[in-house]
């Protein structure tokens, strides 16, 4: 048997690897009926979702659930996103819970996702594009219903902070299938009438149904497109819509968004008290410097005495055209002598002068070279009659004078011992003046003294 086996555990996590790799079985939506709700102490909610033919056991963790705008019950219709994924330790698949809503309005969530992305995608929530706040606007428009809470939390909370901006209410329906067009008409008419500095939209809490007009995309373009900076301020600081992401700043409620919008008036005046009193001790140092700085000069010689400095000052002046004027003439004197020099200069370098100088050289190094070849010439005739007379000296010619002589064999080879020719052999003998040819009749051995040629040459 080759198979490999596997045990329970290591089957049941290839199976999970296999389940968690689909990427068709991860963040998928799921219309079902809860049944089995159990909610652990430590959060955790664990049940079971089925429908007419099958059951699938399902986990929502405390960090997913702990958002949650309403509280699960048995046989309540939902709609659930989430991931397929195996419980190893029971080897059973479940249902890992991330998101719930009731199915009454799962609809208008999946459409809330795809107009995000959607719109994301389009660029419609890029942080480049968002327009600043005015730090202190002048002429606000709100747009908001004009009977809710919402209006009065931002009116009452601009005419607290900083009463003296104008403040427009521009009113629309904020709920119902008008409200989105109607909340897009008053962003493009307070863009027309071109006298607001900060627009604010919004609305009191509700659920998602009542809060959908500020979901749509006519609105989500009319705050894209709005030339002036626009404050979102629709529900409470868990609602989150569309227009939260389009608009140049988010506030989490209409009374915050009235707060951004404006600054507190009473801090205001207390910086401006405070750059007051600043600046007054500012310039009342300032003002006390130049004060004594005046009577400083006051109490200086100019101003006690200005003949006399005058007539000092013109005799300063005298003092200074005269060393100018010396100045003036050193320095005419020293370009006269720096023109001469340079003048003696070119005429010590003038290519006439050179060429004589030159010429002068090349005679006196002539005449060294002519007498210096004499002086090798005459060494090296001295050394050469000395070497004649050294060879005249050993030449076989002067020893023949004196009675010596040369023998040859027949083939002319020197004969220098009796060794060399045998009895009866021809010889021929080199005279001074010719040659004898003999033949010998005995050889006789004699031993002589012999004499080195160190020896006779010094002789």
């Amino acid at each position: 048997m080759n198979q490999e086996i596997l045990s329970v555990s290591e089957l049941t996590r290839f199976v999970k690897r296999l389940i968690d790799g689909e990427p068709y079985l991860q963040n998928i939506w799921v219309r079902a009926e809860i049944s089995n709700f159990k909610k652990h102490s430590r959060g955790h909610m664990y049940f079971t979702l089925k429908d007419e033919k099958s059951r699938l056991n399902s986990v929502m963790f405390a960090g997913n659930n702990r958002f949650l705008k309403f509280t699960p019950e048995n046989g309540m219709s939902i709609l659930v996103r989430g991931d397929i994924s195996v419980y190893e330790p029971h080897g059973q698949y479940q249902f890992y819970v991330k998101e719930m809503q009731p199915d009454g309005i799962g609809n208008l969530y999946l459409a809330f996702e795809e107009l995000k992305k959607k719109l994301e995608f389009a660029g419609f929530f890029s942080q480049e594009r968002k327009k600043p706040i005015p730090n202190v606007p002048e002429s606000i428009a709100v747009i908001t219903s004009p009977t809710g809470a919402a209006v009065r939390d931002i009116i009452t909370t601009l005419n607290r902070r900083y009463p003296i901006a104008k403040v427009t209410l521009l009113p629309v329906l904020v709920q119902g299938p008008e409200a989105a067009p109607s909340v897009a008409n008053a962003i493009q008419q307070a863009n027309e009438a071109n006298m607001f500095d900060v627009i604010i939209v919004g609305r009191g809490g509700g659920s998602l149904e009542e809060l959908w007009a500020f979901n749509e995309q006519v609105v989500a373009e009319a705050i894209f497109y709005s030339n002036v900076p626009v404050i979102s301020a629709v529900g409470h600081e868990t609602d989150i819509t569309i227009s939260d992401f389009v608009a140049d700043l988010r506030a989490p409620t209409p009374t915050a968004a009235a707060e951004m919008a404006v600054p507190d008036l009473l801090e205001l005046v207390k910086t401006v008290n405070n750059n007051k009193d600043r600046l007054i001790r500012t310039m009342e140092t300032h003002v006390s410097r130049k004060k004594d700085k005046l009577n400083y000069l006051l109490k200086s010689y100019a101003f006690r005495y200005p003949k006399q400095l005058i007539e000092q000052k013109e005799q300063d002046l005298d003092r200074h055209v005269e060393s100018l004027r010396k100045e003036a003439l050193r320095t005419i004197s020293n370009s006269h002598e720096k023109l001469n020099n340079f003048v003696s200069r070119l005429e010590r370098s003038h290519p006439y002068h050179m060429l004589r100088d030159a010429k002068a050289e090349h005679a006196r190094s002539e005449e060294r070279l002519v007498k210096n070849l004499q002086q090798i010439l005459n060494e090296k005739q001295s050394a050469f009659s000395v070497q004649v007379s050294k060879l005249q000296v050993l030449s076989p010619l002067r020893m023949m004078e004196r009675g010596f002589s040369l023998v040859y064999k027949e083939d002319e080879q020197l004969v220098k011992s009796i060794n060399d020719v045998d009895e009866q052999t021809d010889l021929r003998i080199r005279l001074q003046d010719g040659y004898l040819n003999c033949q010998v009749s005995e050889k006789k051995e004699v031993e002589l003294p012999k004499v080195k040629w160190g020896e006779y040459n010094d002789k």
